[in-house]
């Protein structure tokens, strides 16, 4: 096989190049004598049958196909040649499968004109003279449209191809993932291959009926393959068409259902789609309208002659002075053609980054994202990777997230383009990055991918794997950075008050802005990126009870720690305003530990995944397990407070309490519920039983247990413990205890399983306070409704209306009211739920 192959067998050597101020030369003769084949390899019969029905298309229009082809024939004087029986397989399977993506011929063409041109310009590098001069010397891509002839071309002045290569790349397809493709496209596999490579040239079959390659190489003369797909083509010398010089055009002789190609904005669009990052300039013969002066009608000026002539001598000197003057004209449209550059966006990830202004990459990602707003991204991270899978990539982190980034999180696709050899492949390879990254936008750009193989297979290849890793650790990296130069984020002691104000214009604040947008995916990083979860907690932001009005990070927490603490303490509930008076708190603020606020409902999930920190454990304060200080002095508060604690439980035996205990943790509160280490919190408790399709019968099996803990300093801790010793059958402390323990269940942020009990409990407590018989009963109310009757009776004849009126308008009013008050109903129960 010639390295200067199709990519699709191997290389990239194949060029294109369309004609731009030459005539087009005619098709085959009509009717002409055939020459015999040349070395013919021997040809296997029409695999129809091996194709499915699926991939068939109906008869009519085979017949039509075939209507249309023959209206053609291949030169009677060149020579002819077969394909190779692969070649005519796939041919047969392009030509009558359901592509539904038949804009991808064009890709491949600048594709291939692209890899030409880079293959002259290497050679170049050694001698220059190989370039020649002129035009010759431009590196460039030009398309060109004959709509009344129904024929587009495309042109390179890339390095050519002799007669052997049109020969063998044309004719030929190497081994490599070809019969792979024959043989998904038989069992009707993916259709859609990455990138349409497996293709190649020959999908210009999708569009066209005949093709022409006229191609010159610097080492030959200038030759014309030509093939309807048939399963034979021809080459002959040209000498009919004007000398290219040196390059390849290729003239695609479009079909009837093809016409939107001869539409300039249709070959704009997809040049600006799968090809505005190639490396060389794509021109199009492109139609403008412009203003023209012109000069105004005859029969003006004729008028005008005519009056002249008719005047006196003295006239005649005026004459001549408007003789000099400039005659009129006015203003036309007129259609015009000139060269139109299509990808004036230049690919700057094959720039060295110092090179790159900031302006260039924010207008760089204003193209890529779609961005019209004015605002830069938050950062941006560009590099070049080497090693076993090279490739170069550019991130950027956008500057605000979109509405439904969460909404639709687990079916939200990846933000990153695809790029091979700067043609675009695809951007909805998920495998490239993660879910909780899929807000990043950018792309990369890699020359060792496999093309010639499916989707599905490209997405399992262990190059892909590779690249991920770089990925997500260059884009954890690149949001590192975001907080590394933010001022609020760190103390900038060494630097100058010069170096720290223009730092606070441009990046203060900028981690805080980032986290409010992108914070929950950082959690959900830690959750699914075992591999990455330290990293992802650096970059974790919390408030906390020393954090005051910024946020802190878990390293700002290490270094506030106490001397001796050994744990990482936490709290989750619904707002910080909540949290700062739990009563949870109450004896580590007294004794001035930092306790982190977690408020966002995720952050339950996260604290099951996030065990340590930096060798710290962490701890919630709402759970059994925290230790303050030594557990010796505690040891003669428990037996003197044993005989209430064993009461007690047993007090609360239908209440589910596991034990009653001493708290370490109270202060000025009487008493707290705290839960067992594994189990639910009160907050995901909460969380759990709002969810739609929750099955209350195996949340049972997750709460954990509750344990009461009481505060032995309290009054009412020791006015109880003296009652229980004096009589502990006394029904009213059972009570007053039981509403103790109602009261600290709410408090600690439980639900409560009733709360009628609960009110009625408090009730009864009221009425003791304010010495009210608990056998007091509601007073009846006075039944009003026969003496209202008997005052409408009365009313006077002449006020009936105005009565009527009146009351109507009072019931429309209630009516109102009873309306408003369901309202207000309704919405208070789904904020409670």
């Amino acid at each position: 096989m010639n390295e200067v192959a199709l990519r699709m067998m191997g290389s990239n050597e194949f060029t294109m190049g369309p004609q731009t101020s030459r005539k087009l030369h005619a098709n085959a003769e009509e009717n002409g004598e055939s020459e015999g084949l040349v070395d013919p390899p021997k040809v296997e019969e029409k695999v129809g049958g091996a194709v499915p029905d699926g991939l068939s298309t109906d008869s009519d229009v085979v017949k039509r196909e075939a209507e249309s082809m023959s209206r053609r024939s291949l030169r009677n004087s060149a020579e002819k040649f077969e394909f190779q029986a692969e070649v005519s397989r796939l041919m047969d399977i392009i030509i009558n499968s359901l592509y539904s993506n038949r804009d991808i011929f064009l890709r491949e063409l600048i594709s291939n004109a692209s890899d030409a041109l880079d293959k002259i310009r290497f050679l170049a590098l050694t001698d220059k003279e190989i370039l020649g001069e002129g035009d010759n010397a431009k590196l460039e891509i030009l398309m060109k449209l004959d709509k009344e002839k129904k024929v587009l071309s495309i042109r390179d002045r890339g390095i050519g191809m002799t007669k052997e290569d049109l020969i063998k790349n044309l004719g030929t397809i190497a081994k490599s993932g070809t019969s792979a493709f024959v043989e998904k496209m038989q069992t009707g596999g993916d259709l859609n291959l990455i990138g349409q490579f497996g293709v190649g040239f020959y999908s210009v079959y999708l569009v066209a009926d005949y093709v022409e390659v006229i191609s010159k190489h610097n080492d030959d003369k200038q030759y014309v393959w030509e093939s309807k797909a048939d399963g034979a083509f021809a080459i002959s010398e040209d000498t009919w068409n004007e000398p290219l010089g040196r390059g390849t055009e290729i003239r695609l002789h479009l079909r009837e259902e093809g016409g939107e190609y001869l539409q300039e904005d249709k070959l704009k669009e997809l040049v600006k789609k799968y090809s505005e990052f190639i490396n060389f300039p794509i021109y199009l013969w492109a139609s403008k309208e412009v203003d023209v002066e012109v000069p105004a009608d005859e029969d003006e000026s004729g008028e005008e002659e005519e009056t002249s002539e008719s005047s006196t001598s003295e006239d005649e000197e005026t004459g001549e002075e408007d003789a000099d003057k400039k005659p009129k004209t006015k203003t036309v449209k007129e259609t015009t053609y000139e060269w139109e550059v299509l990808n004036d966006v230049k690919a700057i990830w094959l720039r060295s980054p110092k090179e790159v202004t900031d302006e260039e990459y924010t207008k760089f990602y204003h193209s890529i994202a779609k961005d019209f707003s004015d605002e830069k991204p938050l950062a941006w991270s560009h590099f070049n990777a080497e090693g076993d899978v090279e490739f170069k990539a550019v991130l950027f982190v956008p500057p605000k997230a979109p509405q439904d980034l969460y909404e639709s999180y687990y079916n939200s696709k990846s933000n990153l383009k695809l790029y091979v050899r700067r043609v675009f492949i695809s951007d909805e390879f998920d495998e490239l990055l993660p879910k909780y990254l899929s807000f990043l936008k950018g792309l990369v750009d890699s020359d060792t991918l496999p093309l010639n193989v499916s989707r599905e297979m490209l997405q399992q290849h262990n190059s892909l794997k590779t690249i991920k890793k770089k990925l997500i650790r260059k884009a954890l990296d690149m949001i590192r950075k975001i907080a590394d130069e933010d001022p609020d984020e760190s103390d900038n002691k060494d630097k100058t008050d010069t170096e720290k104000a223009s730092e606070n214009d441009e990046k203060k604040g900028q981690y805080a802005k980032f986290w409010n947008e992108f914070g929950k995916s950082i959690k959900l990083g830690i959750i699914e990126d075992a591999a990455n979860r330290n990293r992802l907690a650096k970059l974790l932001r919390f408030e906390s009870t020393k954090s005051g009005s910024k946020l802190a990070s878990l390293d700002q927490y290490i270094s506030r720690m106490k001397p001796g603490q050994k744990d990482i303490f936490y709290i989750t509930g619904s707002s910080k305003e909540q949290l700062e008076k739990s009563p949870f708190l109450e004896r580590l603020t007294k004794k001035n530990y930092e306790v982190i606020f977690f408020t966002d409902p995720v952050d339950e999930y996260l604290m099951q995944y996030l065990m340590d920190y930096e060798d710290k454990k962490f701890q919630d304060v709402s759970k059994e397990g925290l230790k303050l200080g030594k557990e010796s002095k505690f040891k003669d508060l428990k037996e003197s407070f044993k005989e209430l604690t064993n009461w007690w439980k047993d007090a609360l035996a239908s209440e589910n309490v596991d034990s009653v205990k001493i708290s370490n943790r109270l202060d000025d509160s009487p008493c707290v519920v705290v839960t067992s280490k594994y189990g639910w919190s009160a907050n995901m408790e909460r969380i759990m039983q709002a969810q739609t399709l929750s099955d209350a019968n195996k949340q049972a099996y997750m709460r954990g247990k509750r344990v009461l803990e009481i505060n032995p300093r309290h009054p009412i801790i020791k006015e109880l413990r003296d009652r229980v010793v004096k009589d502990p059958q006394d029904e009213s402390v059972k009570q007053t205890a039981r509403l103790v323990y109602h009261t600290a269940l709410m408090e600690s942020g439980f639900m409560l399983n009733d709360p009628k009990d609960f009110a009625s409990s408090i009730y009864s407590s009221v009425k003791a306070s304010m010495n009210i018989s608990p056998e007091a009963a509601v007073e009846e109310e006075d039944d009003v409704e026969e003496e209202a009757q008997t005052e409408t009776k009365e009313s006077p004849k002449g006020d009936n209306d105005d009565a009527a009126d009146d009351e109507a308008e009072t019931e429309s009013s209630f009516k109102d009211e009873l309306s408003q008050a369901d309202c207000r109903i309704s919405t208070w129960s789904v904020n409670v739920k």
